[in-house]
């Protein structure tokens, strides 16, 4: 049995649940709750990952592995390689999934200033810097990689789901859909799937 450090709330957890829910895993992998920030680490597996982050996957017949590039990786190589396509359609869903994982980077990054620094040290051209960099990521999955989004399923398109659902989780007020109109019809029908209705997080 695989062991998943896990919350809810994680987008990069919802990565890899929505692989797992997509490629018929779920019940090969218990999850073990984990919660913490930078600054309290709380019940993050540091045994597992010195990082201190989740999503880690404990195996039997090794150490942890982490990251959940790594992760989703590793478990769609054990399907039997659904998610991630031969080369060269590779290439384009390898850095669709390194584009979200920035978006949420920074949409995290965001998050922390509000909630972990006190008020009178928040300093708001960092946060500004950090929506910029998801702005041009909206502009250039807009203009650049539609053709691929509306392709046949794979990881990238479910990255780039999961960094758009959580930047309406955490940063709802930001009207990103009006000036990304084919962006936001795609996550639209693309979180209407089984493996995304299920992997909601809650508030």
């Amino acid at each position: 049995m695989l062991r998943l450090y896990h919350s809810p709330t994680s987008p990069y957890v919802r990565k890899v649940m929505v692989l797992l829910h997509e490629t018929g895993q779920l019940a090969d992998v218990e999850l073990i709750p984990a919660a913490g920030s930078p600054v309290d680490p709380g019940s993050m597996p540091l045994a597992q990952n010195p990082l201190g982050k989740i999503p880690a996957l404990e195996r039997a017949d090794g150490p942890a592995i982490y990251d959940s590039r790594v992760i989703c990786r590793f478990l769609d190589d054990r399907a039997g390689g659904r998610l991630y396509p031969p080369a060269p359609r590779l290439w384009e869903t390898l850095t669709l999934e390194a584009t979200a994982d920035g978006i949420l980077d920074a949409a995290i990054l965001m998050v922390y200033e509000a909630r972990i620094r006190p008020e009178a040290q928040r300093f708001q051209p960092w946060v500004d810097g950090q929506w910029a960099k998801i702005a041009r990521a909206f502009d250039a999955l807009e203009q650049r990689w539609m053709s691929h989004l509306n392709g046949p399923p794979d990881m990238g398109q479910v990255a780039v789901a999961c960094a758009l659902s959580y930047v309406d989780f955490r940063h709802g007020d930001r009207a990103w859909r009006v000036l990304h109109p084919h962006l936001a019809a795609w996550h639209a029908e693309f979180a209407q799937r089984p493996s995304m209705e299920a992997t909601v997080p809650s508030a």
